[in-house]
């Protein structure tokens, strides 16, 4: 059995981690330019995420549209039926799949943009600073727009789980009512 061993005073854990903190950081700016590290970091890993599923969805795209134009008069309606239908399913499960970790990235980014938005804001010299400056505003480190800016990878896994629904149903619903005319 663990157990985890606190003060009994929160005044002394608070004091504890602001001394920790500027033992850690020293500066109001090497925290800043910390945080700004973290977010670079996992933008990188949101964009290395984001562009695996979309390759991944790409190759998924080409083999059901590969599949479907199979016109091999022996098994190619058969075919025709189950491949697409299966590559719709994969299409989906891997979009499901997918969408954790490109969710849990953002929540990253957001956390990181809060504390670099908390900093700026209980630092009125070094907040000022920034907020004179002509490389960065308050306009520019909104919530809004960062969060705009992750609204394409956010997104991206819904759209294609729709699509594939979308094209799976397409697929049997083709096979089905052409089967029928004959």
């Amino acid at each position: 059995m663990s157990r985890i061993i606190t003060t009994a005073d929160p005044e002394l854990s608070a004091e504890t981690t602001e001394v920790s903190d500027s033992l850690m950081f020293g500066t109001p700016k090497e925290r800043l330019d910390f945080y700004r590290r973290e977010i670079h970091y996992e933008t990188n890993l949101l964009a290395d995420r984001t562009n695996a599923y979309l390759a991944a969805q790409s190759f998924l795209v080409i083999a059901y549209a590969s599949s479907m134009a199979n016109t091999n008069p022996g098994w190619g309606d058969l075919f025709t039926l189950v491949v697409p239908t299966l590559l719709a399913l994969l299409g989906i499960v891997s979009s499901l799949n997918a969408w954790p970790g490109i969710r849990a990235s953002s929540a990253i980014i957001g956390h990181w943009h809060f504390k670099q938005e908390q900093l700026l804001r209980s630092e009125p010299k070094f907040g000022h600073a920034y907020d004179e400056s002509p490389l960065f505003s308050e306009h520019e480190s909104s919530e809004e727009r960062y969060f705009k800016s992750l609204r394409f990878s956010l997104r991206s896994p819904w759209l294609f789980t729709i699509f594939w629904a979308g094209l799976g149903l397409f697929s049997v619903w083709l096979q089905l009512s052409s089967s029928a005319k004959v």
